[in-house]
């Protein structure tokens, strides 16, 4: 069996404040198979074809390439899609300390910022 480990990117480490009823700001989705290890806090892109999320990728052209939301809690999506929460909205953020894939510049980090402020997500 497989053993996963947490590093200080604990469940929600990243959440400054949210709806007063939790469940306004959170949904229970599908993170697309192949997205690999993901940390808490990890910025996603839903993927339009499958509804599925995946880490944001502003190279994506399947809809991963606009941020939607931020993963609560981590999982490993390496080889199966795994059902998991996410921060879908009315929601403040830690955004120095959200997750984001390998190469992502700092220019788009602002514009996904900015995407999710869109729904309610805001960044301080």
């Amino acid at each position: 069996m497989a053993v996963f480990e947490q590093s200080r990117a604990t469940t929600a480490h990243y959440i400054v404040s949210e709806a007063a009823n939790i469940y306004r700001s959170r949904e229970q989705v599908i993170i697309a198979s192949g997205s690999g290890v993901l940390k808490a806090g990890a910025v996603l892109g839903k993927v339009t074809a499958s509804g599925k999320y995946a880490p944001l990728d502003p190279a994506a052209s399947n809809g991963a390439q606009t941020a939607a939301a931020i993963l609560f809690e981590g999982c490993d999506a390496t080889s199966e899609d795994v059902r998991r929460t996410i921060t879908a909205r009315d929601t403040e953020v830690h955004a120095d300390v959200l997750n984001w894939k390998e190469g992502v510049t700092d220019n788009q980090k602002t514009t996904a910022m900015g995407q999710l402020a869109e729904r309610g997500i805001i960044g301080r």
